[in-house]
């Protein structure tokens, strides 16, 4: 197919939703998606048939729950307004409040809500055990000054109707990091545990990672059940589910030589299409390119075909020269990939293809002019 495109392997996802239903079965906690990870809703009828529901994190994520995995959602929000307070209820069976004030201000509303549609809503807050376990500030939930959750000394008392707790301080982690939280949870709000209904652990349990130790997590978390039998364990992993599933195919359109570096343009953009490259940063894996870079080989910076000077990533190494037409495969391209793009530059979006389990490849989406014309007014 002409790239750029994007493509998704029912294969590899399906490996990935056995290894999360196991660990549902075994651990008996309740595991759901987070859009902010994977969105691509084409898919959704896949994780349907393993009773995967989802968490949202704004209105638009709520309504893609409801739609597409025919599921109440969920949600957190950092804050909420009068008007998006409203259509959150509508779609979900759990709020998660950010502060103490937030609840209090909307608890009347959810309270007459419920008396009007018989619908109850189980509300939480999200606490910060302030256990860093992430190398990476960007994604760090705990850093000093974080604006997400309560921290221990700011909750003097559980507020009245209050039925779960939510944290999140994890990206792509361990069960042993987990397990650093749970313990920083149980000392700095231990108290609070045994008069909840719920307890959700949030995201980063990067269980399907091949070097994951999944008996741990399901042992850990089948302790600290036995330790507060009252809670219902959830746990809102976004990369898990697509972890590994999916690439972006892309071809060499230059090469260019600029004080003896030379950069391979191709017809994708970092910027626009593999955005984690430049935020965190990283440099993601090449099927084409040698596993190490070897200067004595054919060596390439990559760059994307923007006029933003940062959009490149490099250097990797070749068994042959590059020259215009090669293709590259840019591997692990659909979580967090395909739900952060933009149209910067109007550079031409990816077609998302989808690899079905007998290999006939389905084109989900493709773009036009006319996506990026819509965008603006």
């Amino acid at each position: 197919m002409k790239t750029p495109y994007y493509i998704v392997y029912e294969e590899k996802l399906r490996n990935n939703l056995n290894l999360i239903s196991r660990v549902m079965h075994e651990s008996g906690a309740k595991i759901i998606m987070a859009f902010k990870a994977n969105a691509l809703w084409k898919t959704f009828p896949i994780f349907r048939e393993y009773g995967i529901c989802s968490t949202a994190s704004s209105v638009n994520e709520m309504l893609l729950a409801n739609d597409e995995l025919e599921c109440k959602a969920h949600t957190y929000c950092p804050a909420y307004t009068d008007e998006t307070i409203v259509k959150f209820m509508e779609g979900s069976s759990h709020i998660t409040f950010n502060s103490v004030a937030q609840y209090v201000r909307f608890k009347d509303r959810i309270d007459e809500y419920e008396k009007s549609t018989g619908r109850h809503i189980s509300c939480g807050l999200r606490v910060n055990p302030m256990c860093s376990v992430i190398d990476h500030d960007i994604y760090n939930p705990c850093t000093p000054g974080s604006r997400f959750g309560v921290t221990a000394d700011a909750l003097t008392q559980l507020p009245e109707g209050l039925e779960g707790f939510h944290f999140h301080a994890l990206c792509e982690s361990t069960s042993y990091d987990l397990e650093k939280v749970l313990t920083a949870l149980k000392e700095q709000f231990g108290q609070y545990l045994p008069h909840l209904k719920w307890v959700n652990m949030g995201g980063g349990h990067l269980m399907t990672r091949k070097d994951y130790d999944v008996e741990h997590l399901i042992s850990l978390l089948k302790q600290f059940k036995s330790e507060f039998p009252n809670l219902d364990l959830i746990l809102e992993p976004g990369s898990a589910f697509c972890w590994q599933t999916g690439d972006l195919e892309a071809t060499v359109v230059d090469i260019v030589e600029n004080c003896g570096i030379k950069t391979a343009i191709v017809d994708v953009s970092f910027a626009c299409h593999m955005p984690d490259c430049l935020e965190m940063p990283y440099k993601p894996r090449i099927t084409q390119a040698l596993e190490d870079v070897d200067t004595s080989k054919p060596t390439y910076r990559i760059g994307g075909n923007s006029c933003l000077s940062g959009d490149f990533v490099g250097d990797w190494s070749f068994e042959q020269e590059l020259k215009a037409g090669d293709r590259l495969t840019f591997e692990d391209m659909n979580h967090y990939t395909t739900v952060k793009t933009n149209m910067f530059n109007g550079i031409d979006h990816p077609a998302l293809i989808l690899e079905r389990l007998d290999g006939a490849q389905v084109v989900m989406r493709e773009f036009t002019y006319n996506d990026y014309k819509n965008r603006m007014c």
